[in-house]
C-alpha cells in the first residue's frame, strides 16, 4: 500500500503526472499555480526529464504542441489570465487531434483580478476556449486526493481519444494541504503511430495538421471529431451523488463549492430538510442525464459556484427547465460558507415545501 504524505494540491498534481511518464513541462509561473511549475523544477532534472520556463504563457503552449506531436506525454499549467494566452495553442492541439494535460488553477477576473480562489473560467473550460468547434475534457477534483487521480486519468483520457484535457482547480484546491497517496508508477507505453518520430524509411511519413482549405475536408474532420465526442459523452461522464435519493432540494457544485455544500447538506438534514448534493467530476461532459433524472422527485436545485453564475446554464439544461434553479454564489476570491449555502436551503425549502 502506498504511504499517505501531506502535500498541496499544486504538489499533488505535479508528482502525479510524473508518476504517469510525464518526463516533459512547460510552462510560467503565475499565482497560485506556481508550485506546478516549482515542483517540475525541482524533479524533473532528477529523473532525467525536461523542465523549461518559456517566456510566456504562449511559448510555453506551443512548445506542448510540439513535444505532443513527437507522441510524448507532455503537460502545460497556469491560472486564469495564462490559459487565456494558452487559448489560441489549445484550439491549434485540438484541430492536431494532439493530447496534453493542461492544469488550470484558477484566480479571480476578469483581467488580472485577483490571486484569490475562482471558479470563473467555467464558460472558458466547458466552451472550449478558443476558436473553432471542440471540446476539452475538463476535470473537476474536490480534494488534493483527487487532484493527483484526476491527473492521472486525464493523461490517459487525453491518449485514449487524441485530445487535450483540461484539470479545472481552484486556488483553494492548489494551495490547500492533505494527505495523499499517491500511487506507483502508471506509465505505460501507449502506442502512438500517428506521431512525429523518424520513419526510418520504414512507414509512411506523419504529418500533424490543423489546417484544411478543402472545405469538405474540414467538415469531415469536424465531423469525426464529434463522433468521437458522442463516445466521451457515453463513457466519460462522471460524477458524484450524496444523500440525493429522497432529496427534495438538491444542490449542485464542483470543487470546493461542492465541499461546502455537503457540509451544509448534512447541517440541512439535521434541521428535517431533506437536502442533497450532486457533484459533477466532469465538467465536460457534464453529467446530464444523471441529474435529469433527479428533476423526477426533486423539488428544487440549487447552484453553488465561485462565479456570478456560469455552471448554474448547465443545470438548467440538465434538467430541462422542469424545476427551479437558484444561485448561491461569492466572487472575487471569496468562498460561499456552509451557513450561506444553508441558507439557501432553507429559503428553497420554504419555497416549495421541502420540509421532512
Amino acid at each position: 500500500m502506498a504511504q499517505k504524505v501531506l502535500m498541496k494540491g499544486n504538489e499533488a498534481i505535479a508528482e502525479a503526472a510524473i508518476s504517469c511518464g510525464c518526463r516533459h513541462y512547460f510552462g510560467y509561473p503565475i499565482t497560485p499555480q506556481t508550485e506546478v511549475a516549482a515542483y517540475m523544477a525541482k524533479r524533473m532534472p532528477k529523473i532525467g526529464g525536461t523542465f523549461l520556463q518559456a517566456e510566456s504563457e504562449i511559448a510555453a503552449v506551443n512548445m506542448v504542441i510540439g513535444a505532443s506531436a513527437a507522441g510524448i506525454r507532455v503537460m502545460t499549467s497556469s491560472s486564469s489570465p495564462g490559459i487565456s494566452l494558452k487559448s489560441e495553442g489549445i484550439s491549434y492541439m485540438a484541430g492536431c487531434d494532439l493530447p496534453a494535460l493542461i492544469v488550470n488553477v484558477q484566480r479571480g477576473g476578469p483581467g488580472l483580478g485577483g490571486i484569490q480562489p475562482s471558479q470563473s473560467d467555467y464558460f472558458q473550460a466547458t466552451r472550449g476556449g478558443g476558436h473553432g468547434d471542440y471540446h476539452l475534457i475538463v476535470l473537476a477534483p474536490a480534494s488534493v486526493q483527487e487532484m493527483a487521480q484526476l491527473t492521472v486519468q486525464g493523461f490517459d483520457l487525453a491518449d485514449k481519444y487524441r485530445m487535450p484535457v483540461m484539470l479545472l482547480a481552484d486556488g483553494t484546491m492548489g494551495q490547500m494541504m492533505e494527505p495523499v497517496e499517491l500511487a506507483e508508477s502508471t506509465a505505460e507505453k501507449v502506442e502512438k503511430p500517428w506521431a512525429l518520430t523518424g520513419t526510418g524509411m520504414k512507414r509512411p511519413h506523419n504529418i500533424v495538421n490543423s489546417l484544411s482549405l478543402t472545405p469538405d475536408e474540414l467538415e469531415s474532420w469536424n465531423g469525426e471529431r464529434y463522433k468521437r465526442y458522442a463516445v466521451i459523452e457515453k463513457e466519460e461522464t462522471r460524477y458524484e451523488e450524496y444523500l440525493c435519493d429522497d432529496a427534495d432540494i438538491i444542490v449542485v457544485g464542483f470543487g470546493i463549492a461542492a465541499r461546502v455544500a455537503k457540509n451544509a447538506v448534512d447541517a440541512a438534514r439535521a434541521a428535517g430538510i431533506k437536502a442533497g448534493m450532486f457533484r459533477p467530476i466532469t465538467l465536460w461532459p457534464f453529467p446530464k442525464e444523471a441529474l435529469h433524472k433527479r428533476a423526477a422527485t426533486a423539488k428544487e436545485f440549487i447552484s453553488v459556484e465561485l462565479s456570478m453564475g456560469q455552471m448554474i446554464e448547465d443545470v438548467e439544461l440538465a434538467i430541462r427547465c422542469e424545476r427551479p434553479v437558484s444561485l448561491c454564489s461569492r466572487v472575487g476570491g471569496m468562498i460561499p460558507s456552509p451557513a450561506e449555502v444553508l441558507a439557501s436551503i432553507k429559503a428553497a425549502a420554504a419555497r416549495t415545501g421541502g420540509n421532512a
